[in-house]
């Protein structure tokens, strides 16, 4: 399929079955953290990116074989980028409600909630992650890179009134990033923008897998928790902070198969798994947690041709070994790990 991908286990969501509206990356911001890649060509329009009906049709077969459905707990729509930019938002957020009988979670950076109608569509939707890394235009700038014209003012304002309406839940991610939007200010401008929003829980995160800049670094464990705690303190609100990377325990040599086999890897399996790489780059504990594949090691031995290929390859990370596609074309050089 070309716009499902999943069930993928979500630490947020549970068993989440991905709708990711874009066949590339579109997004308004270019943030050094962001795990699909650099923006290119910065877009803020509001257009039909992808064909609705192509996608509602892929809705419509995936929801005909009620085992399938049973497996997933929440359909979450999101993409390589900002979903809301898709004109076909609503559309596509009344489909999935029809045709699945499901939850429905919409992940969004917030820039475009400053639009009525993007507010108006969004209340389809049973749960908003919306996205607010600062509060702060130095933070915001550095952080998020917004395209031109955005007004980070205006983007609180439209979270504010958003969530003032909003029936469903908000859980509202922050994430923070050594150096660039972590100072006391910076947490401190956050907290009074919170304030006058009705969100359910806070979501506080660091950059944990590869980011889009390379010199992105995430905060120490002591810093966030530090900083969770004085938002609760200060706000009242749950604030749940990241897992430890998985895999983070392992070393990166003991991540990489020590044999190298050709196991069969059903076709429609390894669709699956280069349809969730493409979409955030993941660990072995990432892929065999969603597919069942009989642990980190078994994954590799049947990821290992794919590297081979050229259709993947390896990405060290904090001392942890991530799958990615490779940005080269088959039978070239992956650029993994020797």
């Amino acid at each position: 399929m070309d716009y499902i991908f999943g069930p993928v286990q979500s630490r947020r969501l549970g068993r989440s079955l991905g709708i990711d509206l874009f066949p590339g990356k579109i997004c308004n911001l270019n943030c050094v953290y962001c795990e699909v890649g650099p923006t290119r060509s910065p877009v803020c329009r509001r257009a039909a990116y992808s064909p609705v009906r192509s996608i509602c049709e892929e809705i419509d077969e995936w929801c005909a074989d009620p085992k399938r459905l049973a497996s997933a707990d929440v359909l979450t729509v999101t993409a390589k980028g900002e979903p809301t930019l898709h004109s076909g938002l609503g559309e596509i957020l009344n489909h999935l409600k029809v045709k699945a009988g499901k939850p429905v979670a919409l992940l969004t950076n917030g820039t475009t909630l400053t639009d009525v109608e993007v507010r108006r569509e969004l209340m389809a939707a049973d749960v908003v992650v919306p996205s607010l890394d600062a509060a702060r235009d130095e933070g915001f700038a550095r952080v998020d890179r917004p395209a031109a014209g955005l007004d980070l003012a205006a983007i609180i304002d439209g979270l504010t009134l958003f969530s003032q309406d909003f029936p469903g839940r908000i859980w509202l991610e922050i994430l923070l990033v050594q150096g660039l939007n972590d100072a006391p200010e910076d947490i401190a401008a956050l907290l009074p923008a919170l304030g006058r929003m009705r969100i359910d829980r806070i979501q506080l995160n660091t950059v944990v897998r590869p980011p889009a800049e390379a010199w992105a670094r995430p905060l120490s464990r002591e810093r966030l928790t530090a900083i969770a705690g004085h938002m609760h303190r200060e706000l009242g609100l749950p604030v749940d902070l990241p897992f430890a990377p998985s895999g983070a325990q392992a070393s990166a040599s003991a991540a990489i198969p020590a044999t190298r086999i050709d196991p069969a890897l059903p076709a429609a399996i390894r669709d699956d798994i280069l349809h969730m790489v493409q979409r955030r780059p993941c660990t072995g504990v990432d892929i065999d947690r969603t597919f069942h594949l009989g642990g980190p090691e078994k994954v590799g031995q049947l990821l290992d041709p794919l590297i081979h290929a050229g259709l993947l390859h390896l990405q060290a990370h904090d001392g942890v070994w991530y799958y990615r596609m490779a940005l080269r074309g088959p039978g070239m050089d992956p650029g993994g790990p020797a």
